[in-house]
């Protein structure tokens, strides 16, 4: 037995002596790590296929290094424990073994010769030195393993020792080709058929419930937001919204809901037109549950309503139609942006900078009753225009029948229009909708995953259709929750024989919007990356990404702009319906449920002490059932009882207006707000004005914590101004008029809603 050997077993009766005990690695912790052990030195030679090299397929090298290991001269018990932990670097409680190409040789180099080391347990490769008698020269490491983010080096070391992140493609559907080219791009691993195990991503193509059984990881679809998207839904969240602040709203063109609204659209309409009678106005009318163009007429007239009241026909949409839209080329044409809501709470909203800009195939005219029946004219849906004669595809992205928008703002700077202002308005459009969505999204969220059971998290890309009128305000027309992310178009290659062929402009919005999300929503980056400031997180992003290994190339900035939280501070005062379902959510009590009983509304009622010898128990019993009645009747097909939340927000309104009288319908409703959040403050810090009620759950309390920390209840927002001179963003002004507020309480029916069935919902 050497004095080495000697020695190096001294030392092993010391450390165990002192306690400090040889940790046992497990076998799936070792599985890309190569260990060979020597027992006369520190520092051991690594064979060949153990390189930097070999690394490039981790599966093979470990099983190639534990057989060579294996090979060798068998040790005893004692030798193998001084292989396993290292006196000379203890923090790392790892081995540092060296490479050799010639494994089975004894190292024996010069001085100045460099060695491959590598840190068992981290993944790093350094390098070091060896004397002429085969000794390491001891490597100084810092005590901290930590990884500076701003440091480029460090960060690819970090995308080198991760694993890459796991997707789940299965119902990925038509957005299939971008996604895989997304995780292409990114290095990451993708499961076509789906895994056993968990995944990071699921990638839905229609609902968040393509596929009931996620338990963990991440969806990109939200649940509910196919329902809330619908028009007439849609219709009735801008309209709520439109109650309470009608200047910030005027961006939606005035709607009504058939064919319970004909009676109302008809007079309405009659008026106009005797009390001006140059005035023509025409409409459009939307199918709820349409896609792709299908089922969208015009009319002029009342009359010309395909659906009319009592009809059992499809409900649908008709709006205002806006006759004076923003030519290019002499054709009317509508922008598709596409906006990455990441989290409801809290909320954070991203906007591509890129979008596409779908152009009419033929020569626009303000409609007549002549060419009401051209769609290639007034309709600008690429799907309807694809099958005329007249459109082009092109493989230039400033040209054709469907061009990037940056290209038409290029155009449009060239003319002197300040293309700042427009994307300012249109950032405005963007975030003023989705707060109008955001509440009943939050009750879809907590019906399907309550707080404490297990479920993913979500995130979805939602397409955004913007017309811009001739004097460049922006109009929103709807909102799509599929919007297709297809990267090729149909082509006829010959009589009768389509074929898909790849799409430049499609491609270059597209996966750039995909890819980007994924970078996002990557469960270890992602909040590293939002914690930076936005030009930070440009620089961060350009670097080489989870699992790209030596061959990993840079990837450009991120295409997706961050609008909130960032201009929370001008906006945050609209998210008062986001207050009222804090209440809402807080008295529902059964988890999973969407409705809130009598005794949930009668306890709401209790416990923010809203009842007094003028509005005793009684009535508000008659309230709850007068305004459930009437919603149930608008909703024949539901079999949920109960009270919703746009019918709990009604009552809200009619309680607010009840109480506070000499002010206007918003100062009522955050008044209304501040009396509710002060009373059930005062009942969760255990004042003895009231007990907190049975069904009430910590997670609902918490949500009526957040409503109560949001800005906009310090601040009045009749004090609060939107267009102040220098600000980055500016409320859009159009010509669209606002829905007036109904007089009557009685004929407040402004805030009904309709739940469709569940059903797939084509792509748009």
């Amino acid at each position: 037995m050497s004095d080495h050997y000697v020695k190096v077993k001294v030392q092993l009766e010391q450390m165990k002596s002192s306690g400090e005990g040889v940790e046992k690695e497990e076998a799936d912790m070792i599985e890309d790590e190569v260990l060979v052990a020597s027992p006369p030195a520190s520092v051991s030679p690594i064979p060949a296929s153990c390189t930097p090299a070999a690394q490039r397929e981790p599966s093979k090298t470990s099983v190639t290094c534990r057989n060579q290991s294996k090979s060798r001269s068998k040790l005893g018990k004692d030798e193998k424990n001084t292989g396993t932990k290292q006196d000379s670097v203890p923090a790392l409680q790892g081995t540092i073994v060296a490479s050799n190409a010639n494994s089975g040789k004894p190292v024996n180099r010069k001085d100045n010769e460099q060695q491959t080391l590598q840190i068992k347990g981290t993944g790093k490769m350094l390098q070091g030195k060896t004397e002429t008698n085969g000794n390491a020269v001891p490597i100084h490491l810092p005590e901290d393993n930590k990884v500076d983010p701003h440091n480029k080096e460090d960060a690819n070391k970090v995308a080198k020792r991760r694993k890459p992140v796991t997707v789940d493609t299965f119902k990925a559907k038509t957005s299939l080709e971008a996604l895989k080219l997304s995780i292409r791009q990114l290095k990451w691993k993708e499961f076509p058929v789906g895994r056993r195990s968990a995944c990071d991503i699921y990638w839905h193509g229609v609902s968040f419930h393509d596929n009931d059984n996620i338990i963990s990881g991440q969806v990109n679809k939200f649940p509910g937001m196919i329902e809330m998207l619908r028009k007439i839904n849609l219709t009735r969240a801008v309209r709520t919204m439109q109650e309470l602040f009608p200047e910030e709203y005027n961006f939606y063109p005035r709607s009504w809901i058939l064919p319970e609204e004909y009676q109302l659209f008809s007079t309405q309409i009659s008026l106009a037109k005797d009390g001006d009678v140059s005035q023509k106005p025409t409409f459009i009318i939307k199918p709820d549950g349409g896609s792709q163009g299908d089922g969208i007429y015009l009319i002029r007239d009342p009359g010309d309503l395909r659906v009319i009241a009592g009809s059992h026909t499809k409900q649908s949409v008709v709006q205002e139609y806006i006759h004076k839209p923003l030519l290019i080329d002499k054709l009317k044409f509508d922008i598709r942006l596409y906006v990455l809501v990441k989290s409801l709470e809290p909320l954070e909203i991203y906007i591509a900078k890129e979008g596409l800009s779908r152009f009419c195939t033929e020569p626009y005219q303000e409609p007549s009753q002549k060419n009401l029946s051209h769609v290639f004219m007034h309709l600008t849906n690429y799907s309807l225009n694809v099958q005329s004669g007249n459109f082009v595809h092109s493989d230039s992205l400033s040209s054709g029948s469907k061009r990037t928008f940056s290209s038409v703002l290029y155009r449009l700077a060239s003319k002197g229009v300040d293309i700042k202002k427009v994307w300012s308005d249109i950032i405005s459009l963007v975030i003023k909708t989705i707060i109008a969505l955001v509440p009943e999204l939050k009750v879809y969220y907590q019906a399907d995953i309550p707080p404490g059971k297990p479920g993913p998290t979500c995130f979805q890309i939602l397409g955004f259709d913007i017309l811009l009128m001739k004097n460049l305000k922006p109009v929103l027309l709807e909102v799509n929750a599929n919007p297709s992310m297809r990267i090729e178009h149909e082509q006829e290659v010959s009589p009768g024989v389509f074929e898909y062929v790849p799409s430049p402009v499609d491609e270059e919005v597209k996966v750039g919007v995909i890819r980007d999300t994924l970078r996002l929503m990557d469960p270890a980056q992602k909040k590293s990356l939002t914690s930076y400031p936005e030009h930070q997180q440009e620089e961060l992003s350009g670097s080489p990404v989870r699992g790209a290994g030596e061959e990993g190339r840079v990837l450009p900035s991120m295409c997706l702009k961050q609008v909130f939280p960032k201009y929370t501070k001008q906006f945050s005062y609209l998210r008062t319906v986001e207050r009222i379902t804090a209440l809402f959510l807080r008295f529902l009590g059964v988890k999973g449920n969407m409705r809130l009983g009598p005794t949930g509304f009668r306890t709401f009622i209790r416990n923010c002490k809203l009842s007094n010898s003028h509005f005793s128990m009684a009535t508000v019993d008659i309230l709850y059932i007068d305004v459930t009645r009437r919603w149930a009747s608008m909703l024949p097909g539901s079999r949920e009882a109960g009270m919703g939340l746009q019918a709990f927000v009604e009552a809200f309104f009619y309680l607010a207006q009840r109480r506070f009288k000499s002010l206007p319908l918003r100062e009522q409703v955050v008044s209304l707000l501040e009396v509710c959040e002060a009373q059930l403050e005062n009942q969760g810090r255990g004042d003895p004005g009231g007990a907190l009620p049975e069904d009430s759950t910590s997670s609902t309390r918490r949500s009526v914590s957040c409503g109560r920390t949001q800005p906009g209840r310090t601040v009045h927002p009749h004090h609060v101004s939107t267009s102040t001179p220098g600000q980055a963003l500016s409320a859009p002004q159009l010509c669209s008029p606002a829905t007036p507020r109904r007089a009557s309480s009685q004929d407040y029916r402004l805030h009904q809603r309709l739940r469709p069935t569940h059903k797939g919902n084509v792509e748009n």
